[in-house]
């Protein structure tokens, strides 16, 4: 383990010195020893290198709000290692930083194993809104739902140790850090850049994973060029976890036989390790031919202004949410859409988009003016946006009685029964 300035990462090694690295990469809320049941057979033939996200497991709390930020930690590390090229295997998030790194830097990378991945980890609506339920009420909701997700019921109820283990590892994660990580996967979409991917790879995913599951999977396999895809039979997302002889066996069989023979950990003269002897695991299966799923894109057609549109579109998306977006422009007709064009481009391209404010504040001064108006449909979505721009519930409290002294009590009044609903909603962790 070492002290970590805020570009690296805090880290440790197992494994003899003089063998070819190979990384194992965390999910958001556990630590490195989510991979402690693969290390002792990886050790065999990798010198192994864990990581904590930051805030995770004790690590400094220096939150990374990009995926790719979390990559240039890792390989800043590295570097200060003289790590130059190695192996990598990454669980969920972990597994997003894997795919950066085969886009970003595939240069350093030998081969790649992606666990419980996908090139979009849901929508962002759902993750800005697990950042909203932390920031109101601490990780304590999403620890204790953390079993449901990650486990499937008859290991959780077999095992009700690690279950605990699950659950305590989330609790005593930085709430700053792990909001910060959701933010990371809200925008990550690498869907129309898989086949850049060239290094070779193998997709794992547990038949039960109800997060980022066989579909998600096939779609990594559809786009990635010669990748292949594991399904773990009786295993949920944290599949290392409850499978973990699986795990390691598929893992010992990729990364011997799937190496690029190029490989240099430190001094380029590392032997690679020989392919095990026996049969391919009965898991693994080539990959089938499946259509790619094409993302959702809304076009700015000939409204012109291009670019400032594209901007407000993604503006608008961060700030109200994809679901909220899709509605409104799914509903625009001849008659409003250029009214819609004209909102996207000008509030949400031009004013919202300004410097001279953060959108904390730009959310107050939002609430406000509708309070004074009267618009409580507006406030309603505006006090959503509010939460996932950073806004607590008390702040917004704050915001609405200033507003009950400058734009009137009855105003007021019904401001706060319509933000009341919304932070009730909100802030109420999903089933």
């Amino acid at each position: 383990m070492s002290e970590t300035p805020p570009n690296s990462l805090q880290y440790r090694f197992d494994g003899p010195e003089d063998a070819p690295v190979l990384i194992l990469g965390p999910s958001l809320g556990t630590t490195w020893h989510m991979w402690d049941r693969q290390v002792p057979e990886l050790t065999r033939q990798w010198r192994i290198f864990r990581f904590d996200l930051p805030g995770h497991g004790g690590a400094p709390a220096h939150p990374a709000g990009a995926v790719s930020d979390l990559t240039d930690r890792l390989l800043a590390t590295l570097d200060s290692l003289g790590v130059q090229r190695f192996g990598y295997a990454g669980c969920s998030l972990g597994g997003a930083i894997g795919v950066e790194l085969a886009l970003r830097y595939p240069e350093r990378l030998a081969s790649l194993v992606l666990i419980a991945a996908s090139p979009r980890f849901g929508t962002a609506d759902e993750f800005r809104r697990r950042g909203v339920v932390v920031r109101t009420n601490g990780l304590d909701p999403i620890a204790r739902s953390s079993p449901d997700r990650w486990f499937t019921g008859g290991f959780a109820a077999a095992q009700p140790a690690i279950t605990e283990w699950a659950v305590q590892m989330v609790r005593t994660t930085d709430p700053g850090c792990y909001i910060a990580a959701c933010e990371a996967l809200a925008v990550f979409d690498v869907r129309d850049e898989l086949a850049r991917v060239g290094v070779p790879t193998l997709v794992l995913v547990g038949s039960e994973d109800q997060v980022t599951g066989p579909a998600e999977a096939r779609t990594l396999v559809a786009g990635i060029p010669d990748a292949r895809l594991a399904v773990v039979p009786g295993a949920s997302h944290l599949v290392p976890v409850e499978q973990p002889a699986a795990v390691t066996d598929l893992l010992v069989h990729h990364f011997s036989t799937a190496w690029d023979p190029g490989f240099d950990s430190a001094t380029g003269q590392v032997a690679l390790p020989p392919a095990p002897a026996g049969p391919v695991p009965a898991l693994l299966q080539p990959a089938a031919p499946i259509a790619a799923i094409a993302p959702a894109v809304v076009p700015a057609q000939s409204w012109g202004e291009t670019d400032r549109y594209e901007t407000g579109l993604k503006v608008r998306r961060e700030v109200l949410g994809d679901a909220h977006v899709d509605r409104v422009l799914s509903q625009a007709d001849d008659f409003s859409g250029d009214f819609e064009e004209f909102v996207t481009r000008y509030a949400w391209g031009e004013i919202w988009d300004r410097p001279g404010l953060d959108r904390r504040s730009r959310s107050c001064v939002t609430l406000t003016a509708l309070v004074a108006g009267g618009h409580l449909e507006e406030l309603a979505f505006h006090t959503r946006a509010a939460l996932r721009n950073g806004l607590t519930p008390d702040e917004i409290r704050e915001v609405l009685l200033q507003a009950a002294v400058y734009c009137g009590v009855p105003a007021a009044n019904s401001a706060f029964r319509v933000a009341q609903q919304v932070i009730r909603e909100e802030t109420t962790l999903a089933e």
